[in-house]
């Protein structure tokens, strides 16, 4: 039996109890892990100085591959988003976020949604190329576009945010989309964009994407632009199969397609790169549930089937995936926010839950 060295980062707020479910969970399986557990985020930064101590990063990139919790991220101030960092530091440049609607989650939408979203992770307006208003690299940049473009001045008063798309991101991570496409048995991909207005920046990830869909024949293409997009999913999302889009539409249209489905709490998602792989929960760490086996671990578990399917491990990702659904259907034995109009009657803890869906694979 292979024995996979994993990373798995607890977060903070409620990222410790996830993990620990989820481990729980996955070491049923069967499959065996060497874990590597790490800490990051608001509750080491007392003592780490940082909220991505160097261990953590020094972890992923010897195992190649992680599982993590949910880590807060400021909103306004404070540090940048440790999520956009991990992206980032290891050029995780495709995000996968599947969005499948289970049977028993009354607040799903639509009944048979089956879209994945690939988001690619590190370019965009998530580049982190910032200027802050008031400050003197600010006032030189804005000089700097009142000589090139006059027309277009600015004034002292603005903070300014860089959209950098290059042909090289674009290009990797459409044929990322195309040849997950293909080795998923999808049909389609639809490229999501903005290209109408702003022509240099969507515009080429536009024509990039068009390129790269000519060497798959095998495989539907088509192109929306982002707001008619979020039209066309709410109203027809049997239409869509994989969605690829830029950093910020794709951030978007992932939330949007998990509240088709029931929610953040049943969507997971996984960040992809050439030579390493993170598995994470697409919610937050919701800190004010923190300590009370409260919130829903469907999702970071969902994530654990990917984190499998990466692995290779088919048989037990698929067994996983039966066992999560199987509890979910039945609505016996899940989180309060499963439960009709969210009813804490009747509902179980984040332990309990996961001890379920290890019972019903038979653990």
């Amino acid at each position: 039996m292979t024995t996979h060295a994993v990373t798995l980062i607890r977060g903070d707020g409620t990222g410790p109890e996830l993990a620990a479910v989820t481990r729980e969970v996955l070491d049923a399986t069967g499959v065996s892990f060497a874990w590597d557990v790490v800490d990051a985020g608001v509750d080491v930064m007392k003592t780490a100085g940082t909220p991505l101590p160097d261990d953590v990063l020094a972890s992923l990139r010897k195992n190649k591959v992680g599982i993590k919790a949910p880590i807060t991220t400021p909103v306004g101030t404070g540090f940048r988003s440790v999520n956009v960092a991990l992206r980032k530091e290891l050029d995780l440049y495709a995000c996968v976020r599947p969005c499948r609607t289970f049977a028993g989650i009354k607040s799903a939408l639509h009944r048979d949604m089956d879209v994945v979203i690939v988001r690619e992770n590190t370019e965009d307006l998530y580049a982190g190329i910032e200027f802050e208003r008031g400050k003197q690299d600010t006032q030189g940049l804005v000089a700097l576009l009142g000589e090139y473009r006059p027309a277009n001045r600015l004034g002292d008063d603005v903070g300014i945010s860089i959209k950098p798309i290059s042909i090289a991101g674009s290009r990797r991570v459409v044929r990322f989309a195309f040849e997950y496409a293909r080795l998923h048995g999808r049909r389609k991909v639809t490229a999501v964009h903005k290209a109408n207005i702003m022509k240099y920046s969507d515009g080429l990830f536009l024509e990039v994407a068009r390129e790269v869909a000519s060497g798959y024949p095998d495989i539907e293409f088509d192109d929306r632009i982002v707001d008619n997009m979020c039209m066309q999913i709410v109203q027809r999302p049997l239409d869509y199969d994989v969605l690829v889009l830029p950093n910020l539409y794709g951030d978007i249209m992932s939330d949007l397609c998990a509240a088709l489905v029931g929610g953040l709490g049943v969507a997971p998602g996984g960040n992809v790169g050439d030579e390493c792989a993170l598995f994470e929960a697409v919610h937050g760490s919701a800190p004010k549930y923190a300590g009370q086996n409260k919130v829903n671990p469907t999702a970071m578990i969902l994530s654990g089937v990917m984190l499998l399917d990466y692995l290779g491990e088919a048989e037990a990702a698929q067994r996983l995936h039966q066992a999560v659904a199987a509890v979910v259907a039945a609505g016996e034995e899940v989180t309060y926010d499963l439960r009709p109009g969210r009813a804490s009657e009747g509902a179980v803890g984040t332990r309990e839950m996961g001890a379920a869906i290890i019972r019903a694979m038979g653990a």
